[in-house]
């Protein structure tokens, strides 16, 4: 049974006329007040009604309130409280959880005789309780509105219940006019109003009918109520697959139906809207047939076929919306409410190119934003920089990532093979700048390590070689010296850098090598100029006037170091170091790839880069004014991130077939995602310091986390694969590795090993022994199971040297090899060559020269290895540093305690 309404319906429905759904007169109680979505909408909502909530519910929280401009909102556990306390409503708006909405609306009913109409944001109400819904709002007469739905709104009363219809500034969506909207989507109900207003169109009533299972205000309700609207002269419903609610209806109007979802027929569960799935004889093609039926039209309305007729028109994209209604309009006699505002077409409020040159098709021009927005803009436009988003960083990175598929990293987009082929100048900047370095930044880059890499009379060189005589391990000597390099051995050149930032953020200047740009327009304060100038201290230093002649040398470029050049009087190492620092970071900065928080930091990165290397060569070979026998001069003029590594290694400049392999070995061992131990002890270090507040996060301490987080398992196992070679290659007379025409019979020695291996393994197997210990640079468990096996890594750098005409005998072993133990039958298939074969061969084959002279013992092959490692790995640690810092919460790499185990 339900409570008569009006006439000629088979159930109630007590609306007559759309000018009745959302009036000045209504009086608003909200269920759930203060949840998150209510809180987010409900004081917009009040203040665009004229102040309508009269009050709220929210169980426990009595005596709270709602803050809105308009006034605030009183809370309640109940309804039956606000009433006992003198507020009276006649709509009821539920923001409850599904599980609770049907009592909600029970509740509603139950205690307040003047209720008339109910709106229920909630949506996924389970279809039990929405039938039982429908049963309580027919039984007493009330209309209801939903669910999942944003509500209604009325444009000439300036009123909306519930949702949020008009967004944010329902002013600027909400225009009066003349046609009325019935939209199954709540969001689209919004845009839709704002496209009507391109052609000149405003709006009367505005209903979103949500898409659950059931429509309480459904279609045929809305039509009965558009035809007894004096102020509606057409409508626009759209509508989803799923119902019948469109079938067999008598408009009375002009209409123009969107119709949309014809992919949903393929689907066999619900995406979005619940009742948005079609049935049998409801899906978009069947809508779209009922709707051409009811207008006498044969087909969708499309702007290269317009077909329509005076009773309305059908189509699938919303933005054919104005257009057609203009043209039923026409027919019909009747002009637009106002004058077009704007257009459809796309306008490009702000551009970001990246720096990329696009094609003029989409290269849009960027037009000037309509009110508010261009103030929101403009102060937008004042900010440096990119603004990441802070979340929980465990386990996860926005630097690095992992295919699973091919076990290749990438970092910054750029995978490691490729970055193992680039110059290693900039794959060291690649972490911090998130782009492969151009020739001029690789420069720059080039002589800030060079400033800082010998540390003769440093602390930093003496707490390396301090642990180097304790025996400590590589890692272990880095982290000393690397633990020295506090905010106060860079307090300076941040402050120099943040300076620089500020003074250039808005000067126009693009371009940081640009050096026709005018720097005698930057303004400069006594206290600035005091900070980039040299100090008494400062003046016994050699390194400030060798950096500025070496940029003059390489032909160097920068606007910044031409703006310390006007100060006329000498500047600091930390000045020059900033300076260089933010040359390289400018571009990136200001095309927003990386942060300001990065680019301000960049001069800790690069004094820790040369320390670290600085602190693997031997406090005996640091001179002043040389390192190893080579003069400050010649590095800082002439040598690049290749020679430094090298000259640590070997304590000599490389040659180019030494430099090549070094360069592949160091791009090569950068990243393995940020799982790998090394860089969750990076993670976890900026985690404990706190990166919500920045200045508290010691970098040089990250460094030290990552440090401690390798080891001989970890690091120094490259040299296991060294190791192994030089037992193979025992007492054979090896000249030359990269010598293709070493007549060493490579296929002999294999077979003979594969042999041996063969019969160990038999014996081991027969006698319940240990299984034999894998061998190092074969078989990787990822890439196994076909006859022939490869690791994608090993093939790519393998191709670049054939293609190079580079040849390594040690690698031509490995393969020869895994070939050996499968025709011996020592494996089930061709085990792959892995990539840590490769990297032990590159590497001995650039120390073999030394190590066969007796320059270099076994230990120092070993420590060699390591360093090259740690070289590597010290490029992914600072960019998962650097983004950690700038997305990470603090102490989010904490295990939560669920996860942890308690072993007897």
């Amino acid at each position: 049974m339900y409570k008569s309404g009006i006439k000629g319906f088979p159930y109630h429905l007590g609306i007559n006329s759309l000018d009745e759904i959302a009036t000045r007169e209504d009086r608003v109680a909200v269920l759930n007040i203060l949840g998150s979505e209510s809180k987010q909408v409900t004081p917009t909502s009040h203040v665009f009604s004229g102040g309508n909530v009269t009050f709220g519910t929210s169980p426990g929280r009595r005596g709270q309130a709602l803050q809105t401009s308009a006034g605030d909102i009183p809370v309640y556990n109940n309804i039956r409280e606000g009433l006992a306390d003198g507020h009276t409503f006649n709509t009821g708006v539920v923001y409850l959880p599904p599980s609770g909405a049907r009592d909600g609306v029970a509740e509603l009913v139950r205690v307040n005789p003047d209720l008339r109409k109910i709106v229920i944001i909630t949506e996924k109400i389970a279809v039990h309780d929405a039938r039982e819904i429908r049963a309580i709002g027919q039984g007493f007469g009330i209309d209801i509105f939903g669910a999942n739905c944003l509500g209604v709104a009325d444009s000439w009363n300036r009123v909306r219940l519930g949702g949020a219809l008009g967004g944010d500034s329902p002013d600027e969506a909400l225009i009066k006019g003349s046609i009325a909207l019935f939209s199954n989507s709540g969001n689209f109900t919004t845009t839709i109003a704002q496209y009507l207003a391109t052609a000149g169109w405003g709006t009367t009533t505005l209903i979103s009918s949500g898409k659950d299972i059931y429509i309480h205000y459904a279609a045929p309700d809305f039509v009965y109520a558009l035809k007894n609207d004096a102020r509606s002269k057409a409508a626009v419903i759209y509508c989803e697959p799923g119902g019948y609610y469109e079938r067999g209806l008598d408009f009375g109007k002009p209409v123009v139906a969107c119709v949309v979802g014809r992919w949903k027929s393929r689907l066999t569960r619900a995406v979005g809207h619940a009742g948005a799935m079609a049935g049998s004889g409801d899906k978009a093609e069947d809508k779209e047939g009922w709707l051409m039926q009811a207008f006498g039209v044969d087909g969708v309305y499309t702007p290269e076929r317009p077909i329509v007729s005076d009773k309305g028109a059908v189509v699938t994209n919303i933005a054919h919306i104005p257009a057609a209604l203009t043209e039923v309009m026409r027919l019909n006699g009747v002009s637009p409410d106002f004058s077009p505002r704007g257009s459809l077409a796309l306008k490009a409020w702000m551009a970001n190119d990246q720096g990329l040159e696009l094609p003029p098709r989409i290269a849009l021009p960027v037009v000037q934003a309509p009110a508010p927005y261009d103030a929101q803009l403009k102060a937008l436009s004042l900010q440096v920089g990119a603004v990441i988003a802070r979340q929980n960083m465990k386990d996860a990175s926005g630097a690095s990532t992992m295919d699973p598929a091919t076990q290749v990293t990438s970092v910054h987009g750029h995978a490691v093979l490729d970055m193992a082929l680039e110059p290693l100048e900039a794959i060291f900047a690649l972490p911090l700048v998130h782009e492969i370095a151009g020739p001029q930044d690789r420069m720059m880059l080039d002589i800030a390590i060079a400033s800082e890499i010998n540390l003769v009379g440093d602390p930093a060189l003496s707490a390396a070689d301090a642990a180097r005589e304790a025996g400590n391990s590589p890692n272990t000597v880095m982290a000393a010296a690397a633990s020295i390099i506090g905010p106060k051995r860079v307090e300076r050149a941040l402050a120099c850098a943040r300076a620089l930032i500020d003074l250039f953020a808005h000067s126009g200047m693009t371009d940081a090598h640009d050096e026709s740009f005018d720097v005698s327009a930057i303004p400069t304060d006594e206290k600035t100029r005091a900070l980039f100038l040299a100090t008494a201290q400062d003046a016994e230093d050699p390194r400030p006037p060798a950096m500025l002649a070496a940029v003059r040398a390489r032909g160097g470029k920068s606007v910044f170091l031409k703006f310390l050049d006007t100060l006329g009087e000498r500047v600091s190492r930390d000045a020059i170091l900033s300076a260089i620092a933010t040359t390289i970071a400018w571009g990136p900065l200001k095309r927003r790839r990386i942060s300001r928080l990065t680019a301000e930091t960049l001069p800790w990165y690069l004094r820790l880069y040369g320390v670290m290397i600085g602190a693997s060569i031997p406090g005996r070979h640091h001179k002043r004014g040389s390192l190893c026998g080579v003069s400050r001069e010649e590095r800082f003029s002439r040598w690049t991130m290749a020679d430094f590594l090298c000259l640590a290694l070997i304590g000599r400049k490389p040659t180019e077939h030494e430099a090549r392999p070094l360069q592949i070995l160091t791009g090569l061992l950068i990243s393995n995602g940020p799982g790998a131990i090394s860089l969750q002890g990076a993670k976890g270090a900026v985690s404990a310091d706190g990166p919500q507040t920045p200045v508290r996060v010691q970098i040089n301490k990250a460094m030290v986390g990552f440090l401690t987080h390798t080891g001989y398992s970890h690091g120094g196992n490259g040299f296991e694969g060294m190791a192994f070679l030089l037992e193979r290659f025992q007492g054979i007379d090896l000249k030359d590795p990269t010598d293709p025409n070493h007549g060493i019979d490579l296929a002999g020695i294999a077979k003979s090993f594969a042999e041996a291996y063969r019969e160990k393994k038999a014996i081991a197997k027969e006698s319940g022994a240990a299984e034999l210990r894998a061998l190092p640079g074969v078989h990787h468990p990822v890439f196994k199971g076909k006859p022939v096996n490869y690791d994608p890594r090993e093939r790519f750098i393998a191709k670049f040297m054939e293609e190079r005409g580079d040849y390594n005998i040690f690698h031509a072993y490995y393969r020869e090899l895994a070939q050996a133990l499968y025709d011996s039958g020592a494996t089930p298939y061709v085990f792959c060559v892995n990539v840590d074969a490769i990297i032990a061969a590159l590497l001995l084959a650039v120390l073999w020269q030394d190590y066969r002279s007796g320059t270099l013992t076994v230990k120092d092959l070993e420590t060699a290895a390591f360093n090259v490692f740690l070289y590597g790995r010290m490029i992914g640690a600072a960019a998962e540093i650097d983004d950690h810092l700038n997305r990470g919460r603090n102490m989010d790499m904490r295990a939560p305690q669920e996860n942890c185990r308690f072993i007897v």
